[in-house]
Parts: structure tokens; sequence; C-alpha cells
């Protein structure tokens, strides 16, 4: 298939004014998170409601998923989800991000904007969807087949799927946080994949991006160790390819080097005296 271009982008979409806006909006950046890592038992219960709120508006604009369906579409669809049960979309507005989700296309590694692109058969598509609500956010992702794809495309996204569930299940307290890379990347390999290193996992609560960050390599930097309330993500970007990136002009879309295609699968969770727990189930 051809490389991506950019669409064009439909005008902003409208929250009501009822939905509290995270401390970010209509400002140049978010104010610099300087609270705990650990978590409150109420604080995660609040996440947990946004984190059900941005799965099941991330299901609810899968469930279009199909050739000729714009991925301004999709964003529609989960943006409204998000504002009907009152939720703002994280991401609108973030750093001036122009859309309520990314939608990432074939060699897509992030970050990609919705807009007037039209998926094709034989496309994959992750869909990242963000909801805040209750002063705190919720955050996953997940990559999508459309219509038949071919099957190195498909062990890709099943493959990043279960070394997503492998990082996850590397969580204990006590450990430092790059055993979830360390594992990540030892799975990877087997498959010659390659492993995104420039976007990462990231601490998550009141804050979108706390300052935690979650390597899915064996970074010898990641020493911070896991300890029981810490929430925050886990997010592997595998690649057909180099790990390596370009960013188009828009700022935000990043796409592998090569070109060559790039899954990706999220959960936000928190430590638990035995492991994780997922707080972004539908």
């Amino acid at each position: 298939m051809a490389p991506l271009v950019p669409g064009t982008l439909s005008p902003t979409r409208s929250v009501p004014a009822r939905i509290p806006r995270p401390e970010y909006v209509g400002r140049k950046g978010p104010r610099p998170y300087d609270g705990p890592e650990a978590q409150t038992a109420e604080t995660i219960e609040k996440m947990r409601v946004a984190g059900r709120i941005a799965a099941r508006a991330m299901e609810a604009a899968a469930a279009a998923i199909a050739p000729g369906v714009t991925t301004d579409e999709l964003d529609r669809i989960a943006h409204e989800y998000m504002c009907d049960h009152g939720a703002y979309p994280s991401d609108l507005g973030y750093r001036g991000f122009p859309k309520s989700i990314c939608t990432s296309v074939n060699e897509v590694i992030c970050h990609g904007i919705p807009d007037s692109t039209v998926l094709r058969d034989g496309d994959i598509v992750n869909l990242d969807v963000t909801a805040y609500i209750h002063g705190v956010h919720g955050d996953l992702n997940a990559t999508y087949f459309v219509g038949d794809v071919d099957e190195e495309s498909k062990l890709l996204v099943e493959r990043t799927r279960e070394a997503l569930r492998r990082g996850i299940a590397a969580v204990r307290p006590g450990r430092q946080v790059n055993v979830i890379g360390r594992v990540i990347e030892s799975y990877a390999k087997r498959f010659g994949y390659g492993v995104v290193r420039d976007f990462t996992g990231h601490g998550i609560n009141t804050s979108f991006h706390s300052g935690l960050i979650i390597p899915h390599y064996d970074s010898p930097y990641a020493t911070t160790v896991m300890q029981p309330g810490m929430t925050f993500t886990i997010e592997p970007m595998l690649t057909l390819g180099t790990y390596e990136h370009d960013i188009w002009p828009d700022g935000w879309t990043v796409v592998t080097k090569d070109r060559k295609r790039s899954a990706q699968f999220e959960h936000t969770l928190v430590v638990t005296p035995t492991g994780a727990d997922i707080l972004t189930l539908p």
C-alpha cells in the first residue's frame, strides 16, 4: 500500500459547558505534576470510572471500523460517547492537539490526528482514547483490523497485544519499572520486531502525564521501584522494521522511518500488593 498522507481536518468538536475541563485546556501545556505516584483508594476508584468510560468509547468507535470509514468519523463516535457520559476527551486541547482521540493507521506509530483519511481494506488502525472525569484520567488503546488484513500484520497485532499482557504480568511491588520493558523487549525480539524507544508508558492520575516514565525496552535508567497504589500506563509499540521514526509537519503524527507497519496496545493500571489491577476495562 502507498504511504499514508495527511487528510483534511474537520472543525473542532464542542464539549458541553457542564463537563469539567482538565486544567491544561486553553493553555500551552499542563502544569507540572508534583504529587505522589501512589494514589489513594478513592482516586483509584475514580480512575476506574474514567477508564471504563474510555474503554467503552473505544469499543463504540471500533464497532464502526470498516473500509470506507474516515478516521474523523471514529473520532466523532468516541467524542460523543465520552461527552454523553459526562467525561471530557483528554486529548482535545492537550498541548494544542486538535481532536478527541488518536487514530494511527499502518506506519503511524502513535499520535495520528483523525481527519478525512478513508480506511482501506487491509489497513490496521490504532485507537487511543483517554477520558477525564471526577478530576482524573483513564487512558487505553488498541489496534484493529480493517477488512481482510495480511498475515504479517495480523501476527504483529496479536503479538503486540501479547507483549502488553506480559508487561502487565511483570508488575510487582519492589521491582524496578525496567523489568516491564525487559520482558516486552525480550518477547518482541523473538520475532525480529522493533521496539519503539522514544515514546513510552507514563504515570497517570489527576495528571494526564505525571512525569513517571515506563520504557518498553530494558532501560538502565528506569530504576523507579514499583509500590502499591502507583498508577501508570503500559503501551508497547512494536514495528515490522526499525524503531526509528519521523514526525509529520503537524508536530504530532509519528511514523516509522522505513514506513513499515506498527501496532500498539495500552492499559492504565494500578500496582497492587500482588501484581497489577487494570483500570481500563469496559
